[in-house]
């Protein structure tokens, strides 16, 4: 089954580091985040990519056509520029990369994706959102409900700590925890390749008229995930995702 992962954008608003590479290579623990992700979906043996590139094409380009050397120890002969590789770390995953244009939209990315997507479900996410949701339970979830999109919907977490009062009294006071009323768009869509057949154009806007009119003629599920889920949105995301890497405290590791 194939995975989309969307990568094209210019994640302005981490633009201290955007500016310089594409927001899906951006390193949490000095891995891509678009590599963590990837492997949120190789853990349950879904290992066939495609990656709708745009902004910075060539940096990612470059990245997986490096890969193999990259992960691994090896010599190299300046002279005949013969490679032996020393260690032999292997990714055993399929990877498509497809330069979907600098301007595109992501309804639209997914548009120009039509001839590579011939299977009859396919899943989708974006290259910036982390978290340890079990992929097969939400196919599972998808096949159950015969639905042509399922999206996973989670609980943002709050941007301030949230404070209890009784008169001026702290009753309880949390830093930055779960929101428990509204769900919010999670990423990790499952599809069916009908769907395809609501995108008209590269300046197609996934989350706006499409997913709006399979929603009104309830062709739209939502998988409530419950558990840790963050978007790399900003330098203080990022800090944050960084902070529990390093303390082995990252819940999407598998």
């Amino acid at each position: 089954m194939k995975v989309v992962i969307l990568a094209g954008g210019f994640g302005t608003r981490l633009s201290e580091i955007t500016d310089i590479i594409p927001k899906p290579m951006v390193e949490i623990g000095g891995v891509p985040i678009l590599i963590h992700i990837m492997n949120i979906y190789a853990a349950k043996g879904f290992k066939d990519f495609i990656i709708p590139i745009g902004y910075k094409a060539q940096y990612i380009k470059n990245y997986f056509l490096n890969l193999p050397y990259n992960s691994n120890d090896f010599s190299i002969n300046l002279n005949n520029g013969k490679i032996k590789k020393i260690t032999n770390n292997k990714y055993d995953w399929n990877v498509t990369l497809v330069d979907t244009g600098i301007h595109t939209m992501t309804g639209g990315r997914v548009y120009k994706l039509k001839k590579f997507l011939k299977d009859e479900t396919f899943m989708l996410t974006y290259g910036d959102g982390l978290a340890n949701i079990d992929i097969k339970k939400l196919l599972s979830f998808h096949k159950k409900n015969k639905k042509l999109v399922t999206i996973t919907t989670v609980r943002p977490s709050a941007r301030f700590g949230h404070v209890e009062l009784k008169e001026n009294k702290v009753i309880s006071f949390k830093e930055k925890p779960q929101i428990n009323t509204g769900w919010i768009n999670g990423g990790f869509f499952v599809m069916q390749r009908t769907f395809l057949n609501y995108l008209n154009s590269d300046q197609e806007i996934l989350e706006r008229d499409p997913l709006e009119k399979i929603s009104k003629i309830n062709q739209l599920v939502a998988y409530k995930h419950e558990g840790f889920w963050q978007c790399m949105d900003t330098l203080r995301d990022k800090i944050y995702l960084e902070e529990l890497w390093k303390k082995n405290k990252a819940p999407w590791k598998l």
